[in-house]
């Protein structure tokens, strides 16, 4: 067997495109119609490819083929080299048609009851064909997602600091203390953060915006929290209030709150900050840029 011969990377890239594709089919005539070649071409170009590598890339079991571990090992490098290439295929193809393109947009579970479905179904009445990806997680989830290029713009509060990013506030939502009926603050007009020293916190997890919103006013208050309930969900933290299980920071209920349940002004008046942030110096395709312009717009935000 011949080893050591130089690749040719104009010969290279359509074979790893079906040993890709036998990594996943791993039956050479299926994956030969797949990829519209005869079938003894593909056969040839994957025991040429072996050749070239000095180790062969598949071997027959019964009726269809397996791949060997080079060979596996070559198909997972093909798997991530051909992903590579999607963004800018994606981009091409949306550069040339942008109404059809397609907006991938993170944001936190809360904002899906009203606020993203109105943005979407606003721009959509403009941009027909145009497809959406929405994922829905607690802050730090979405910009990670961000970060890794899961998502084109992400919709948090607070957004991230940082040179990588860049971020437009798009609203502010009140920041409230609620607390169960009966408890010694609902009588209050106001609420400062440091009368909840000593108190009973319910909150949700790391990783989710208004628990570092929490953390954050309670140092600078002078205090360590004491959380009794960590959750995932706001409306849970504010069902286990209205049972009286402790008191929690929050925003005014989009819906009607559950019954016994007191919410109380926070003095001075704080704010939970919103914004549309996407990654800098990182370009958008057409959609996402004239998705980001219209939520800009609908918020009345001039850039």
């Amino acid at each position: 067997m011949r080893q050591n011969q130089s690749v040719d990377e104009l010969e290279l890239a359509p074979k790893l495109a079906v040993l890709k594709a036998l990594a996943a089919d791993e039956h050479v005539t299926r994956v030969a119609e797949r990829v519209g070649l005869p079938q003894p071409t593909v056969s040839r170009w994957i025991a040429e490819l072996g050749e070239q590598l000095g180790a062969p890339l598949l071997v027959k079991s019964g009726r269809r083929v397996r791949l060997t571990r080079p060979g596996r090992l070559l198909a997972e490098a093909a798997t991530r080299s051909l992903a590579a290439l999607e963004p800018g295929l994606r981009e091409v193809k949306e550069e040339l048609d942008p109404e059809k393109g397609r907006v991938v947009l993170g944001f936190l579970h809360m904002l899906g009851r009203a606020i993203v479905p109105e943005l979407v179904r606003g721009y959509r009445a403009e941009h027909p064909h145009v497809r959406f990806g929405l994922v829905q997680n607690a802050r730090q989830a979405v910009i990670d997602k961000l970060v890794s290029g899961e998502i084109d713009l992400a919709l948090v509060a607070p957004p991230p600091v940082g040179p990588e990013f860049e971020s437009v506030v798009v609203f502010e939502q009140p920041l409230i203390v609620v607390v169960p009926a009966g408890h010694r603050l609902e009588s209050r007009r106001s609420v400062r953060i440091g009368d909840l020293q000593g108190e009973d916190l319910i909150t949700l997890e790391h990783g989710y915006g208004l628990r570092q919103i929490t953390d954050d006013m309670c140092a600078a208050a002078g205090f360590t929290p004491r959380y009794v309930f960590e959750c995932q969900e706001i409306e849970t933290v504010r069902g286990l209030v209205a049972a009286g299980l402790g008191v929690a920071l929050l925003t005014h209920a989009e819906f009607t709150p559950p019954p016994g349940l007191r919410e109380l002004p926070l003095t001075p008046r704080t704010g939970r900050i919103f914004g549309l942030t996407w990654l800098k110096d990182h370009p958008l395709p057409p959609a996402v840029r004239a998705f980001r312009e219209h939520a800009l717009r609908t918020h009345g935000v001039q850039r």
